[in-house]
């Protein structure tokens, strides 16, 4: 029965979920040096890799996703990287398409359930860079990415050993719904305004893909998703990209050791976002649930957070169940 219980303490000021989630977010720095990769998809769109390197050549790698309007330069996945680069393992943080301060060249971007770039950058870790021992790490929407190809896959590549997700929102319709809650309203408003900010621009270079009053119709988070993410990636509507990119329905299939972290106190996530039920029937996969964190918001002691020292210790078999 892979359910671990957590260990995690935050000082009591950031027991709060609202303030270790904005603490986290807007006022936490992790100084890191990153070499950029531009490398070109099948498709001819790009994504920008962000790397650094640990003191000594490795052919470990970990591969770090990014959340909603996030980049590979957010605290939470620098201070993952340098944790790891501080214990011999490179990183390389992914910014989705369009995430990187500059706009992808195609009409379609990056999504909760899209792993075909995820899948491509991979192979191109393990065919052209060399890594042996390839570890997955997402937060918040990277880490729904990361959880659905790993169910998804019929036989993942040798090379990837184990994944550490974290506030993962496993269950779509519930997290969308929790994100439309009064609650939740400044987070809403605050991912509604950049997804707008960059969906206008591709809106000028592709008018004839979304016209100026299917774009001035978007009003909620949802209606984004109606209005472009379902017609730019091939789905029926919002509610149909929720349900068919959801990784709940895949964590059963996962075949390799997997650690999910979902704080109780994530506003974030709904009922369902916490798979006990699923990592008690799948030996691969871990769940691990603190009272506190928020969302992406695991605070601890010299900047160093407790999800990343988890992270960490899990690729070092330091961890077990209960």
């Amino acid at each position: 029965m892979p359910v671990i219980e957590s260990t995690y303490k935050p000082r009591f000021y950031f027991k709060n979920g609202f303030v270790s989630t904005v603490y986290s977010g807007l006022i936490r720095r992790v100084s890191l040096t990153q070499h950029r990769e531009r490398f070109f998809l099948p498709d001819e769109d790009f994504l920008d890799l962000d790397w650094s390197f640990a003191k000594s050549q490795s052919k470990k790698l970990v591969i770090v996703l990014h959340g909603l309007e996030g980049n590979g330069q957010r605290p939470y996945m620098k201070g993952v990287a340098k944790l790891f680069n501080n214990h011999g393992v490179d990183a390389v943080c992914v910014n989705f398409r369009g995430c990187s301060g500059e706009d992808n060249l195609s009409f379609k971007s990056y999504h909760s359930g899209e792993t075909g770039d995820l899948e491509v950058v991979i192979t191109h870790v393990i065919t052209e860079k060399k890594y042996t021992d390839i570890y997955l790490s997402g937060i918040s929407l990277g880490a729904n990415v990361i959880l659905k190809y790993l169910g998804e896959q019929k036989e993942v590549p040798f090379e990837i050993k184990k994944a550490v997700v974290f506030s993962a929102p496993c269950y779509l319709p519930g997290a969308a719904k929790e994100l439309h809650t009064p609650k939740n309203f400044l987070y809403h408003n605050r991912f509604l305004k950049h997804l707008l900010n960059r969906l206008k621009r591709k809106q000028i270079r592709f008018p004839e893909l979304l016209s100026s009053e299917e774009f001035n119709s978007i009003k909620t988070l949802t209606d984004f998703d109606r209005v472009y993410t379902a017609k730019a990636h091939g789905f029926e509507d919002a509610l149909d990209y929720y349900l068919k990119c959801s990784s709940l329905q895949f964590l059963e299939h996962i075949s390799i050791p997997t650690l999910v972290i979902n704080a109780l106190n994530d506003s974030f996530l709904s009922s369902e976002c916490y798979p006990v039920k699923e990592a008690k029937n799948n030996p691969n996969l871990f769940l691990e649930m603190p009272q506190f964190g928020g969302h992406a918001g695991f605070i601890d002691k010299k900047n160093v957070y407790y999800n990343e020292k988890r992270a960490l210790e899990f690729i070092q078999n330091k961890i077990k169940s209960i």
